[in-house]
């Protein structure tokens, strides 16, 4: 989930080279959203045929991406389950 990602963004080292296939999907969705600032390899190549991005380099967590982020943190209900899965998922993977 996206959103997981963008919390485990706080804890790397940025600017982050990122190249799992779903980690490059969730940084687009986070760049789309405005949550971060990333580059990501343009999707269609000199003939105009569509490419999957296999980078991205995330430059930095916006404003809105710390506000999403300490929204998320400070939201109780929604959290507790939240910050349980987003935990796991660190534990299990670390972004690439």
């Amino acid at each position: 989930m996206p959103l997981f990602y963008l919390l485990s963004l706080q804890h790397v080292t940025l600017p982050r080279v990122v190249t799992r296939p779903e980690d490059v999907q969730h940084v687009s969705v986070l760049k789309a959203t405005g949550l971060i600032e990333a580059e990501i390899a343009p999707a269609l190549d000199p003939a105009g045929k569509y490419n999957v991005a296999r980078t991205a380099v995330v430059t930095c967590i916006t404003e809105e991406g710390h506000a999403e982020i300490n929204k998320m943190l400070n939201e109780p209900r929604r959290m507790g389950r939240t910050l349980q899965m987003a935990r796991n998922r660190m534990r299990s993977s670390s972004p690439s």
